[in-house]
């Protein structure tokens, strides 16, 4: 009878474990703590708040449709300018990628430096997603602003 309590406890003790630990790759941080400026460098260590998390790369999709990237890269990102097969004229690291979206794009002061950090997170992303991942990101965003509709945050 023992044994058989103890594996209980063990598997509830497992299960509670999995479920506070599956949410980390979820975490939403709202407020002060976003940053203000751009990656320092290729091993900023910012960004593996956004890279490595699931809400901040979609994220940055929802705003590489909102600001109209699709135009050039398409809606899938592999339009003329192919941001999916990993070789980009500017480079891939972070730091570079969030030059290019903030800088290169005509972003500027339109685009807040926390969304920049997510398209960029989301650009570098693109190799890893799916079809069917792209398709629920797709149904996911319609009938929000996209492009040309999209002009911004209001200040």
């Amino acid at each position: 009878m023992r044994g058989t309590r103890d594996i209980g406890r063990v598997l509830a003790a497992g299960a509670l474990l999995a479920v506070a630990s599956g949410c980390s790759r979820e975490a939403r941080t709202i407020g002060p703590e976003q940053p203000q400026t751009p990656p320092s460098g290729a091993q900023d260590p910012r960004a593996t708040a956004f890279q490595g998390n699931v809400y901040q790369v979609a994220q940055g999709g929802r705003y590489f449709t909102w600001y109209g990237c699709g135009r050039c890269h398409g809606v899938d990102a592999t339009g003329v300018r192919d941001l999916a097969d990993g070789r980009w004229k500017y480079g891939g690291t972070i730091d570079r990628v969030f030059a290019v979206t903030a800088n290169g794009h005509g972003g500027g002061d339109r685009v807040p430096t926390e969304q920049v950090w997510q398209i960029a997170a989301f650009v570098r992303d693109l190799h890893s997603h799916t079809p069917g991942k792209r398709h629920r990101q797709d149904n996911d965003l319609k009938g929000e602003p996209q492009g040309a509709a999209w002009s911004g945050p209001l200040r």
